[in-house]
């Protein structure tokens, strides 16, 4: 069999912390490990999410064999639904990740799940010319694995998203020995997580949140509401069994918490007491030193019932003084001021409230700096490549691995679109695939258009100005002032003279056309587009000059076929 070269390709997560997607191809075959969405950025105006741009892959459709998911979290398969209809391959994941899949392609509304395929720590499966072994990694979500993938050049570890935790709540820790077996062995490449190189030392063990909560809740004099990701399993875990061993009841008020919880009790990775979960029509029925209510909101979102409890808009649940509020969570970076501008509500109502620069009640579960030198020294690779975080974070964890005598020719910080070839002796990036952003508009599908996204911008932050004209059938006169709306620009008070100006430069502008002869239709929507033209350049530059904005101008023409009874002609020469 002719030896070929493996081709790595980050179609997401390589230069962003999300949208986490890779393709490996050797020969004709390829696979796909993870498929995530991301949030938008600040500069996105309506976007709902951001997704991978897959059109390397749909043009070598035929060659992509199947697609492999270290874990639940949507950063790794929230990108699923709308991907599938594009290949009808085999998707391998755990037991919790596959429910939690199934549950994603439920909401995408794709019907087809024939094609999900169970795996556990230890299973072998063969793609085409690729052979995975999955191994435990310890992350904070059950069942999150590691990829050993043996191909015909060499061995690639993908160490998935990881820490280093010998006492988790919930599963075990992360299988180091498959991972040192591998070091005798020869390793051509590893892969490895690099959203908390920045962060020197260990991430501390989930242990430590347990004592934390059990200080809170022993100590609260009232009720408790503890806010968490919803795909925290072992945090909802330990705040049913603090709540237990303090004689309090739990009450969910997140739809996504409630969904986990139902994934976690069917796939055994949840143990909750018999009368510790109630029903929010309970909640008036029991002394507040009883109750604590778990919830969504750990990054400030506008809907969630964190941010509702804040906004005073919950309909159940309202603060009242002596309730404590718990944040365990961090805010992900850009989120900051959303979190800040909720924890303040919620401090002005009277809560207690508690975050992460108060007390530890949150550890993330991403490894530190010394656990991603332990897994360089584990495997050893021969090749490495950082993956999954922004550019800095890709930038230091190379660093490390040159701190620990690899050679600087042999570490790749690639980003998304880049072809990494690699051979047995050596590598290089051949090439570099366009990427476009690809955006979730409602149901859409679609590349993000810049002028859109531009228009928006301007929107809400300079507002807009219709201008509407009503003209007679040739075009040649208008036939009442010019209607001039603004949204977000200006004051009410200062609203009427300036309304009045636009609407004497409008007339002047018009008054100032050429008239037309033909009365030919293509003739009038010629004149019509000149003159919108003008408008909004006479327009731009008025509204510049007298209010430092620059609104979105809309003019709007409109010809009577006939004169309306009620309306004089405006002569040109008289204007308004």
């Amino acid at each position: 069999m002719p030896i070929h070269k493996l081709r790595i390709i980050p179609l997401g997560g390589l230069g962003e912390v999300g949208m986490n997607m890779m393709a490996l191809e050797y020969a004709d075959d390829i696979i796909i490990i993870d498929a995530g969405f991301m949030f938008p950025r600040e500069d996105m105006p309506g976007i709902g999410m951001l997704i991978p741009d897959v059109e390397y892959l749909r043009q070598k459709r035929a060659n992509v064999k199947g697609i492999v998911i270290t874990h639940g979290h949507l950063d790794h398969i929230g990108a699923l639904p709308y991907i599938l209809p594009d290949f009808n391959v085999p998707i391998y994941a755990t037991k919790f990740t596959k429910e939690l899949i199934t549950n994603e392609l439920k909401r995408g509304g794709v019907k087809n799940k024939a094609n999900l395929r169970r795996v556990n720590p230890g299973s072998r499966i063969k793609i085409g010319k690729f052979n995975i072994d999955f191994f435990r990694v310890c992350h904070s979500i059950p069942d999150a694995m590691g990829l050993i993938i043996h191909t015909p050049i060499g061995i690639v570890v993908h160490s998935g998203d990881f820490k280093i935790d010998q006492n988790p709540i919930l599963g075990k820790p992360t299988d180091l020995s498959s991972l040192a077996k591998l070091g005798t062995k020869g390793t051509l490449l590893l892969f490895s997580d690099s959203t908390y190189a920045e962060l020197p030392g260990h991430t501390p063990s989930e242990q430590v949140v347990s004592v934390t909560l059990e200080h809170i809740i022993a100590e609260a004099p009232g009720r408790i509401i503890i806010t968490t990701f919803s795909s925290l399993v072992s945090r909802v875990q330990q705040v049913i069994n603090v709540a237990a061993n303090h004689n309090r009841r739990v009450f969910i008020t997140s739809r996504s918490i409630e969904s986990t919880i139902k994934a976690a009790l069917k796939t055994g990775y949840l143990n909750i007491p018999d009368g510790i979960l109630c029903h929010l029509d309970e909640f008036k029925k029991l002394p507040n030193k009883q109750i604590v209510v778990l919830t969504s909101g750990t990054q400030g979102e506008p809907t969630s019932a964190l941010v509702r409890i804040a906004n005073r808009e919950h309909k159940q649940i309202k603060i009242i003084p002596d309730d404590t509020v718990v944040i365990s969570a961090t805010p992900i970076p850009g989120n900051e001021r959303l979190v800040s501008k909720t924890i303040d509500r919620l401090f002005r109502q009277g809560a207690n409230v508690i975050y992460s620069k108060l007390a530890q009640v949150h550890v993330h579960g991403h490894g530190g700096q010394e656990e991603l030198k332990l897994l360089l020294n584990l495997v050893q690779p021969k090749f490495f490549v950082p993956v999954h975080g922004e550019y800095r974070h890709l930038s230091l964890h190379a660093k490390l691995a040159r701190s620990l005598n690899m050679p600087k020719s042999n570490i790749f910080v690639i980003e998304d679109g880049d072809i990494l070839e690699l051979g047995p002796e050596e590598g290089k990036v051949i090439d570099k695939i366009h990427m476009a952003e690809i955006c979730i508009n409602g149901s859409k599908t679609e590349k993000i258009d810049n002028s859109i996204l531009r228009e928006r911008k301007s929107l809400s932050k300079d507002g807009i100005v219709m201008v509407t004209l009503v003209v007679d059938a040739t075009g040649n006169r208008l036939l009442e002032k010019p209607i001039i709306i603004n949204r977000g620009l200006i004051s009410s008070e200062e609203n009427r003279s300036l309304m009045e100006e636009i609407q004497k430069i409008v007339v002047a502008v018009f008054n100032s056309s050429e008239n037309i002869s033909s009365g030919d239709k293509r003739t009038i929507q010629l004149r019509h587009r000149n003159l919108e033209g003008k408008v909004k350049d006479s327009l731009a530059r008025f509204l510049y000059k007298n209010t430092h904005r620059r609104p979105v101008i809309v003019p709007v023409i409109i010809g009577m076929k006939k004169s309306r009874s009620h309306i004089s002609p405006l002569d040109k020469s008289k204007g308004v």
